[in-house]
């Protein structure tokens, strides 16, 4: 006799991401897991009164979005602040921070997230907000950002003498001063001197936060930058019965870190709980393009003196990542530039020299560019890449800067997901947000509909099945988690989502008007419109 099931949809287009069985009509789910997938006529015998029963009316159901790259607390405490995403011009960068600073009098700080680049030019413009009270305001990808006279005085780096560690950049003038604007390690030097909103406060931000992030069909992250307080706060709301997102945290490895600081890394890797573990370990090779911090192999195609280097040197990142890889953690890595992922690539090969090869499955994040001379290495070697598909410009007529740092030459391997595809490529899928859209919708209408920049450009653009078996299937396997999540079977996590349309009979173009009608973490819904 049948399991009766607590809830069923039935009568739907289901997409399972299940290689076997990737088409079914319904699914059942007991506690918080799958019992049942197949006919809508077979979904009966799971069914008594006590079931709950959805007429899924032919529209989509997929199992619940991983997003494989994401910023979770430090993006909802930026929830607090002004936000700028969709300022096109200074005089919006004002006005937005003019009413933030009216509605939030007594902070002692202006700060707004997400203004894109090329928009402040200089301190003065903010200064023009507000020149009593510091502003600080940072780019949509976190990489650089702007700050006020006062900001920068409070922090001893208007005038020359003062610079920047690592790889920070201090923006001066032709006399020295700080135009204002902060590249890299150089924002730490004021955003360190910001209070940090209280633990109640960021509770609230965090839950405010999930709870919208449930609402785009998201129902795991894998987090990239975290400690054990950070951990500890996911781990905390999972206790309360508050926690509806699964949450893959790391420890961030940081120029500074010694071999002794490890043992945090060890410490995070032993909590492993329902929603909320640990495992592994974060590092940033290189910063981005947009602001000349990205490693490349060949110089700036608009400025070739712009030539940094990766913020680990090759014997470095070996040193370190050899460790915890030993520790038996998996380790992520950002790299925007294709010197950033050769020198990855390198140090994971040495890594395999040093310690043996295992089933490690470490990554590379982002992969903007790519030499193709690399391509061929991540199957050597067993290196998953993980994308972000919001991160490439839509087209060339958006202005973006960031096919003017890259150059025409380098196009053709920009955000080269069809060609990593083609090369034999189960690729991960997530949004990096804040830096763009935590909304998967949004990054698949991007990876379905991007133009090419050039005509002569290799197409790189995804189907559907394929952007949502990055996100699911596959975004599994990039966390150890392939055979528990990411695809509707049996005995497998029900995490789920139930879609206002059948996406796979929509144009290509129009997938942006589908939206999550229900969302299940861990066989309880946490959205339904």
């Amino acid at each position: 006799m049948a399991t009766k099931a607590d809830f069923v949809i039935t009568n739907a287009k289901v997409f399972t991401s299940n290689r076997e069985k990737p088409r079914a009509e319904a699914v059942a789910i007991k506690g918080n897991r799958i019992v049942y997938v197949g006919t809508s006529e077979g979904a009966k015998d799971y069914t008594d009164k006590s079931t709950r029963v959805v007429d899924g009316q032919g529209r989509t159901v997929t199992p619940g979005f991983i997003d494989s790259h994401f910023h979770l607390l430090w993006g909802a405490i930026s929830m607090g602040g002004a936000q700028l995403y969709d300022v096109t011009d200074v005089e919006g960068v004002q006005n937005v921070l003019r009413s933030f600073a009216a509605e939030n009098k007594t902070n002692e700080w202006v700060e707004g997230r997400g203004v894109k680049y090329n928009i402040i030019s200089s301190r003065a413009e903010l200064d023009a907000v507000t020149a009593d009270r510091p502003i600080y305001i940072n780019a949509y990808d976190g990489h650089t950002s702007w700050a006020n006279t006062k900001a920068l005085e409070i922090a001893g780096i208007l005038k020359p003498g003062k610079d920047a560690p690592g790889n920070g950049v201090i923006v001066r003038d032709e006399n020295g001063l700080a135009t204002g604007e902060l590249r890299e390690t150089a924002m730490n030097m004021v955003s360190d001197l910001i209070p940090e909103p209280s633990e109640t406060r960021k509770r609230e931000l965090l839950l405010k936060t999930i709870k919208h992030i449930n609402s785009t069909g998201v129902t795991s992250v894998h987090n990239m930058n975290g400690e054990m307080e950070e951990m500890m706060a996911y781990a905390a709301l999972e206790d309360a019965g508050e926690l509806t997102l699964r949450v893959y945290v790391p420890y961030w490895i940081k120029p500074e870190t010694t071999e002794e600081m490890l043992s945090e890394a060890a410490e995070m890797a032993k909590i492993q709980g329902e929603l909320a573990r640990g495992g592994a370990a974060k590092f940033f090779m290189d910063g981005v393009w947009e602001s000349y911090t990205a490693l490349n192999i060949d110089p700036y195609a608009d400025n070739p003196e712009a030539r940094p280097d990766g913020i680990y040197s090759l014997d470095h990142f070996i040193r370190m990542a050899a460790l915890c890889d030993k520790m038996g953690l998996q380790i992520f890595v950002h790299c925007c530039g294709d010197g950033a992922v050769r020198r990855v690539l390198d140090g994971y090969e040495a890594v395999q020299t040093l310690n043996g090869k295992r089933d490690s499955r470490h990554r590379i994040e982002h992969i903007e560019v790519i030499h193709p001379d690399d391509i061929p290495r991540f199957k050597q070697l067993g290196v998953i890449p993980s994308m972000q598909t919001s991160h490439a410009p839509f087209s060339i007529a958006e202005g973006d800067v960031w096919p003017a740092r890259v150059g025409k030459d380098r196009w053709p391997l920009s955000f080269a997901w069809r060609t990593m595809k083609n090369a034999g490529y189960d690729i991960a899928f997530g949004s990096d947000w804040p830096v763009a859209p935590y909304d998967p919708m949004i990054n698949l209408h991007v990876g379905m509909n991007r133009q090419k920049w050039s005509p002569t450009d290799p197409d790189q653009t995804l189907t559907l099945e394929e952007c949502i078996i990055g996100y699911t299937r596959d975004a599994a396997y990039a966390e150890f988690k392939e055979h528990e999540k990411g695809q509707l079977k049996e005995g497998y996590l029900a995490d789920l989502v139930l879609f206002t349309h059948d996406i796979f009979a929509l144009n290509r173009e129009d997938i942006l008007t589908a939206k999550p009608a229900m969302t299940m973490v861990d066989g309880k819904i946490v959205f339904e419109a």
